[in-house]
């Protein structure tokens, strides 16, 4: 599992390592099943703070991407490619909107953001 961290970054290292373990499940480098490393054992191999992967870890908990089970470890929601719910969807409506938004304001047309995200879409495929 290749995850790195930039911790020059100005995004907080939690939501890096969240938002490259989901993009591994979109690329199926993860599977719905599979078992992710021990929060010790990640923090230890990325060298940050156990607590940052803990909080990392309940973050993708609470979007619904993993399940935490006592004494098991977290596991990828195995039903996690079986559609998307309502409440799901309206989660990501809400996170879409400020960026979709900002790339207006920064002079994006419709057809610019439906490119870059076919081109986001299609990279995630190819690799």
């Amino acid at each position: 599992m290749l995850i790195q961290i930039e911790t020059s970054s100005d995004i907080p290292i939690y939501t890096q390592l969240s938002n490259q373990l989901i993009e591994l499940i979109a690329r199926d480098q993860l599977k719905g099943g599979d078992v992710l490393p021990s929060v010790r054992s990640l923090a230890s191999d990325l060298g940050v703070n156990m607590h940052t992967v803990n909080k990392s870890y309940h973050e993708l908990e609470r979007k619904g991407i993993i399940r935490i089970v006592p004494k098991s470890g977290a596991v990828i929601n195995p039903s996690i490619r079986d559609g998307i719910s309502q409440e799901h969807r309206l989660r990501i409506v809400e996170e879409l909107k400020p960026i979709i938004a900002e790339a207006i304001v920064l002079g994006m047309n419709a057809e610019d953001i439906q490119q870059l995200a076919s081109s986001i879409l299609s990279d995630m495929k190819e690799e």
